[in-house]
């Protein structure tokens, strides 16, 4: 089992912090801090330089203390809070990822809450210090305060769609690359 809590730490981890990498550099195909904060922007969040810093911060936060097994709790609800907005991002897309639909972050925010929930295994920086494993008060929490941060995140950065003017004839919409 603690093979497979490792595999599972250092997948689900260096996949979040990658995603976050993307948001704020060049790095693993992202398009800089820039580009990230247009993302944001396109999606239709305030904040935009601060916003993509934040998330991109997290990520990366949380994807390295997940992977390293180190306050296992409080990294998963990091991931599962900045992994739910990406979701609500996709939400509107429907579930499969082949129509940039919500199932990935799905699928992160359902491994770190699992992570949260078995614990890091034995070869972790938690069991290193002695802090796993963690009282399940805390785990609980931590599965309900990741979600719902995201979600408040989301209502409180997000701002409602604007109509756009009507394109000029023969205009074509500019396309945005997928998160």
């Amino acid at each position: 089992m603690d093979t497979g809590l490792l595999v599972l730490r250092l997948l689900v981890g260096l996949l979040i912090a990658g995603h976050g990498v993307q948001k704020v550099s060049f790095r693993l195909g992202g398009n800089g801090f820039a580009g990230g904060t247009e993302e944001f922007r396109h999606d239709g969040f305030r904040g935009g330089r601060l916003t993509a810093l934040a998330a991109g911060g997290s990520q990366i936060g949380a994807g390295l203390f997940l992977a390293a097994g180190v306050l296992t709790p409080l990294a998963a609800m990091a991931a599962m809070g900045v992994m739910t907005v990406a979701g609500t991002v996709k939400w509107h897309k429907g579930l499969w990822v082949q129509n940039d639909g919500y199932e990935y972050p799905m699928v992160l925010v359902v491994a770190s809450g699992a992570l949260a929930l078995t614990g890091p295994g034995r070869w972790s920086a938690d069991r290193l210090l002695g802090l796993a494993p963690w009282p399940l008060w805390v785990v609980v929490a931590v599965l309900v305060a990741g979600p719902a941060s995201g979600l408040l995140t989301r209502a409180v950065l997000h701002r409602p769609s604007v109509p756009h003017p009507a394109a000029p004839e023969g205009a074509t919409p500019h396309a945005h690359p997928t998160r």
